[in-house]
């Protein structure tokens, strides 16, 4: 199935793509293989600050961890390879986190979870969630991604 036709079957809208923050790629492809930089988590257009444990609910980070994962398919289609992916191959996972919390996997499930929705088999992927103290203009999750692109 074509990856637009799948995202209208689950009412998955994209968000348009956002703009890097900083002097770097929001995608760049070697080979292949498309490394798409870390993606921030737009909800209804609003940034999703804050710390997990402290502030921000585990749900809420799920629901961030999820909006960063449509941001990384924006990317994705912004350069016109969302229909190439083969595989998604790894998931970078940072979760702003409160020195207690220690549920960045859950987290981060909800990228994931994501991927294995759109894609299927191929959208199952290795995958790093850790904790940080903080993230660029206080975001609550952080996503980055490794792509393998059908030739």
């Amino acid at each position: 199935m074509m990856i637009e036709a799948k995202l209208a079957e689950l009412g998955i809208e994209l968000p348009e793509a956002a703009a890097p923050v900083a002097s770097y790629q929001p995608l760049v492809v070697s080979g292949n293989t498309a490394y798409v930089s870390g993606q921030l988590p737009f909800v209804e257009g609003n940034l999703v600050t804050g710390k997990l444990g402290d502030g921000v609910s585990l749900e809420k980070g799920q629901e961030a961890a999820r909006a960063c994962g449509m941001m990384i398919l924006a990317q994705l289609k912004a350069a016109g390879l969302l229909e190439r992916v083969e595989r998604v191959v790894k998931l970078g996972g940072f979760v702003a986190s409160a020195p207690s919390f220690s549920d960045q996997p859950k987290v981060v499930n909800g990228c994931s979870d994501l991927m294995a929705e759109v894609f299927g088999d191929a959208g199952k992927h290795a995958r790093s969630a850790v904790g940080v103290p903080v993230l660029p203009l206080d975001a609550a999750v952080e996503v980055d991604a490794i792509v393998a692109l059908k030739a």
